[in-house]
């Protein structure tokens, strides 16, 4: 159905892609893998029609097209669900599902009309959201799946999913992996980037393997082990290890929790996390873990309770004060919260430290300069250089600045919200082995995550939250994922 033929696409100083040739066949779910940076994204958005190639040739059923824009390749049925969101946050759910064509009625808005339409597409993923709800309340999984919603409620049959679960929960990808079958079944091709081998096996029929913008190989699912597919993407073997801090010695209580309640969404949470934990968060998008990590970073001034580090009390509702008691939060949407993105990956590298690099209130940036260096290279950040904006890094190389942004900063106790969220295999083992290092060398750290295997394997103790309660705490010895899910979901 779909035939790329030598695409070639540049970016200022970047070449994305270099040759890529890929077929791919009318109803299937085909896969394209790679390390961040390998032109996966790239690939999928020259078919939507967000980019256009430099050179090369897109062939629909045998005819040769061009798009403009992202609405020409829509109008003749390929759509994008992207791995960032945008969307106009001021604007209600049914706004921004119609905002192409909303309904009108004597030159005004028909409001019923609208909610009905926006409710019937929401209906057909199965999404239960309020489609009077500003998008600007919703979670960030809810706008992923507001998002699939547009994209299947205008028709497409061609749909191209880029991290499409990056953002949302155990439960919530289930729902999207039964909506996939449908759209199969409706004979929608589906093309489909992700990192998560498990998803990939389970759902797609062809794997397209890319790196360094280069095709290497096209191969059916049936056949291929994830230790071949794993080579094929990072040009290696990845040798799977066992945690050290698992088993080794816990120090002194780093950070106590009693009883914090908050509006946003929990209460009465307790525990405790010592040097040398790693202690993992687990939960449905909803359930709290967020909002608990944000607001011991002194982000909620609505929250109560008692929060001790080192046995010093933390005075709540001030981000200063957490930093300066050594708290770091690593949060779960990096291009809101973690980063500055008009900014240089230096600079947002070394943003909480400034005042230690500076001398008579002025930085002194060759120290900046060696500072974000080492970092860089101790995390292995994909950068043309130093000065490049942040916003034009890949999501995992965003992710690897945010992380040296708090090692900079010598947080002993770190928080660390989807650290792995729209990060490739081989980062992802990167990021694994630095958390297991951080714990080993005696820093605490909460992890909270939406990958039940990534909580499962690094943490020391996992603590379940349902409903804004905790609702159990497991010993990694007593830790399955069917377990955690009885608790998750109750």
């Amino acid at each position: 159905m779909i035939v790329l033929s030598h695409l070639v696409k540049r970016f200022p100083g970047v070449v994305a892609l270099d040759d890529v040739s890929v077929a791919i066949e009318a109803g299937s779910c085909h896969a394209l893998c790679g390390e961040n940076g390998a032109g996966k994204s790239t690939l999928g958005k020259i078919v939507a029609g967000v980019y256009t190639p430099d050179s090369g040739s897109v062939e629909i059923d045998g005819t040769a097209v061009s798009f403009a824009s992202p609405a020409a390749a829509l109008a003749v049925g390929i759509g994008m669900v992207h791995q960032e969101l945008a969307f106009c946050d001021n604007l209600s759910v049914a706004e921004n599902l119609c905002l192409e064509s909303l309904p009108r009625r004597g030159g005004f808005v028909d409001r019923p009309a609208m909610w009905r339409r926006a409710e019937r597409m929401l209906a057909d993923i199965g999404a239960a959201i309020d489609v009077r709800t500003r998008v600007a309340e919703l979670s960030i999984g809810q706008q992923q799946m507001l998002q699939i919603a547009a994209a299947v409620g205008r028709g497409a049959r061609i749909i191209v999913f880029d991290e499409p679960t990056s953002s949302l929960s155990q439960h919530e990808s289930e729902a999207l992996y039964a909506l996939i079958g449908r759209l199969r079944e409706r004979a929608v091709t589906c093309i489909y980037v992700s990192h998560r081998m498990e998803e990939i096996f389970r759902l797609c029929d062809t794997i397209t393997v890319l790196r360094d913008g280069r095709h290497v190989a096209t191969r059916p699912t049936a056949g291929l082990t994830r230790g071949e597919l794993v080579q094929m993407m990072i040009g290696r073997p990845l040798d799977d290890y066992f945690p050290a801090h698992v088993g080794g010695p816990v120090g002194e209580e780093m950070l106590r929790v009693e009883h914090l309640t908050s509006p946003a969404g929990f209460r009465d949470v307790s525990f405790s996390i010592r040097a040398g934990e790693v202690v993992g968060l687990a939960g449905l998008v909803g359930a709290g873990r967020s909002e608990i990590a944000q607001a011991l970073f002194g982000l909620d001034p609505a929250v109560t309770g008692t929060v001790l580090v080192r046995g010093q009390p933390l005075p709540l509702g001030s981000p200063e004060d957490a930093m300066r008691a050594g708290l770091g939060l690593v949060p779960e949407d990096r291009k809101r919260q973690g980063l500055v993105l008009g900014m240089s990956a230096r600079s947002n590298a070394t943003l909480a430290v400034l005042a230690r690099l500076a001398r008579a209130t002025f930085v002194r940036r060759p120290a900046e300069r060696a500072l974000a260096r080492g970092y860089f290279q101790k995390l292995r950040v994909r950068a043309s250089a130093e000065d490049q904006p942040a916003a034009g890094l890949s999501g995992g190389n965003q992710q690897k600045v945010v992380l040296a942004k708090w090692l900079a900063a010598h947080c002993t106790i770190l928080m660390l919200d989807e650290p792995t969220r729209g990060v490739d295999v081989g980062a992802k083992a990167e990021i694994h082995s630095l958390i297991d290092e951080l714990a080993t060398s005696g820093h605490a750290v909460l992890l909270i995550s939406s990958e039940l295997p990534e909580v499962l394997h690094l943490s020391t103790r996992i603590l379940v939250l349902r409903e804004g309660a905790l609702a159990g705490e497991l010993t990694r010895q007593d830790a399955t994922q069917s377990h955690v899910m009885e608790l998750m979901t109750g």
